[in-house]
């Protein structure tokens, strides 16, 4: 059985606003065994990728509770959180996360000009759809490493993940996704960012990627499938 509190969530937000009990009991307390997850489920087959699949353990307007079943090889491409706060955990598996925050965040309508940058953030947006973003994360993680957690504009609120080997994420979103208030799934291109230098900024090779905003891959398929793991239980 596993509790969840409903009654004290504040949707997240920003980083003050994130609740104890939220990383203490959904995140932090959970394992494979809690949420009856195995590696030799046929969710995890070597010839299912990249089909992933995903359990919906929870949902309410204020946050969503899911487990992603990653076969290896299989990639969760990159894509965004608008306004979210998120709680990754790798159930087991090895998992390599690389996650971005856009360079700019500070100055949201700035664009290249005349004028000479002189940092990255400077330069931050092309009139050809580009847009500056940081490297936050580029690691590989295991079941024993920490929790993974992105804000609106910090901790890597863009991310792709790639499974080395057979892999169960266990997601916590605050809120969900939902278009009609504004939080789109938007998935991106990486470009290094070598590839379109800016006259006067010089940055650490892998510090930074310019990202394009692209529909959602064709061969990205995420097949939602019941939960019938342990029973989830209001608080």
């Amino acid at each position: 059985m596993i509790l969840v509190n409903v009654g004290q969530s504040s949707c997240f937000g920003s980083r003050v606003s994130v609740k104890p009990y939220v990383t203490d009991i959904i995140v932090y307390g959970i394992t494979q065994v809690d949420v009856g997850m195995r590696p030799n489920m046929p969710f995890f087959r070597v010839e299912r990728a990249p089909i992933i699949t995903y359990l919906q353990l929870y949902e309410c307007d204020k946050f969503s509770i899911g487990i992603f079943c990653l076969p290896p090889t299989s990639v969760i491409p990159l894509h965004n959180h608008p306004g979210m706060t998120v709680f990754s955990k790798l159930l087991f598996g090895t998992m390599h996360i690389r996650s971005f925050d856009w360079a700019d965040n500070n100055n949201a309508n700035d664009t290249i000009n005349d004028e000479e940058p002189k940092s990255p953030s400077d330069s931050s947006r092309r009139p050809d759809g580009l847009r500056l973003a940081k490297v936050n994360v580029n690691s590989e993680f295991t079941a024993s490493s920490r929790t993974s957690i992105l804000y609106p504009a910090e901790g890597g609120n863009m991310h792709r993940f790639t499974a080395k080997t057979a892999c169960a994420v266990l997601d916590v979103l605050g809120p969900p996704y939902c278009d009609p208030d504004g939080r789109h799934c938007q998935y991106y291109h990486e470009f290094p960012f070598q590839l379109f230098p800016v006259k006067n900024v010089s940055v650490d090779e892998g510090e930074y990627a310019w990202l394009k905003e692209r529909d959602m891959p064709k061969d990205h398929i995420i097949v939602g499938v019941p939960y019938n793991g342990p029973k989830i239980v209001k608080k």
